[in-house]
């Protein structure tokens, strides 16, 4: 078993190593191959994703990815490598689960949902060009993607509770998001048990800040799906917590989904939840260690509702705290 370790920019340097550090005590033999990738690796050598990386990635069929640094700007030559990465494997699927038991708005409000994001077309194939004086960014949608998306989501809902969720804005876009949906429902004719249900965007944005305990599995378009998995991140402690998992054919990468935080790196205080729970969504999907994938979720989740809480849940634990505490705890188990 081979994992290609990609930490990234600001404190995606201080999480992987510190997932990596757990994934080993759990997998003894694994082997892993470190590389690089991101905004510091592009000032160096003018690549943000290098092609020694891109080889190690590929003979891998597995890899972490830390935070990365992305200039608001347009500069010439950069491209945003975890983009990059999902068109090289074409990592189709990006599973983003939220668990959590609500505020102190909604208390004792149980929050298990899965939002499956169609993860290599709509307005991330980064067309854009200028019309005189009008800026034009295109977006595509296919029916192949569209029903390849709605296959992973299926398979998830009938995995869990039984619903699924489409999630689009045909009233506005009826040939794109249209297309979506009716290519997603047509999947479904193989999934006689799965209740299928239709939201707009905006109704799904309110509903999911609001009353997120309806939803089960969320399947959405590339942006949509972006957007709506940020705002449900809230409900599991927020953005330190959420971890995502980019899944292909052969290759998946693991990625906690939180910036590189120039503010706190090199402070010691990240939050390494995420990367901890994305490794255990790669163990899940990729390697299919569910024993193992469920053992280490439960360590952490222990952890941070414990006294290892670092700054972003208003506790005062640092980094490797929050590690120590997952490691006694998998050693308790």
């Amino acid at each position: 078993m081979k994992l290609c370790v990609i930490s990234g920019d600001g404190v995606g340097q201080e999480v992987v190593p510190a997932a990596v550090a757990v994934l080993q005590r759990l997998l003894p033999d694994l082997q892993l191959a470190p590389a690089e990738a991101g905004w510091d690796c592009f000032q160096r050598r003018g690549n943000a994703l290098p092609d020694d990386t891109k080889a190690a990635i590929r003979e891998c069929g597995a890899a972490i990815f830390g935070a990365v640094s992305s200039p608001s700007r347009k500069v010439d030559g950069y491209r945003s490598p975890i983009v990059q990465m999902r068109r090289e494997f074409d990592l189709y699927a990006n599973l983003r689960p939220t668990l959590g038991l609500g505020t102190a708005n909604v208390p004792n409000v149980p929050i298990d949902l899965l939002i499956v994001r169609e993860n290599t077309q709509g307005l991330y194939i980064q067309r854009e060009y200028m019309r005189d004086d009008e800026a034009v960014a295109e977006r595509v949608i296919t029916a192949a993607a569209s029903e390849r998306i709605g296959s992973i989501a299926f398979e998830m809902a009938a995995q869990r509770g039984k619903r699924l969720t489409i999630v689009h804005k045909a009233n506005i876009l009826p040939l794109t998001d249209g297309l979506f949906r009716d290519s997603v429902r047509r999947v479904g004719a193989d999934f006689p048990d799965v209740q299928i249900s239709e939201m707009l965007v905006d109704t799904a944005a309110m509903n999911l800040a609001g009353n997120p305990a309806q939803f089960d599995v969320i399947v959405t378009t590339n942006l949509f799906g972006d957007i709506l998995s940020d705002v449900a991140a809230v409900w599991g402690g927020g953005m330190g917590v959420a971890p995502a998992l980019n899944i292909g054919a052969e290759v998946a990468i693991a990625e906690p989904v939180h910036g590189s935080a120039p503010d706190i790196a090199g402070k010691g205080i990240a939050n390494p939840a995420g990367a901890l729970l994305a490794a255990a969504l790669l163990m899940r999907h990729h390697w299919k260690l569910e024993v193992l994938a469920t053992k280490l979720e439960r360590a952490v989740y222990a952890a941070i509702s414990g006294d290892a809480r670092t700054p972003d849940l208003g506790g005062t634990a640092t980094t490797q705290n929050v590690i120590d505490a997952v490691l006694r705890n998998l050693d308790a188990a």
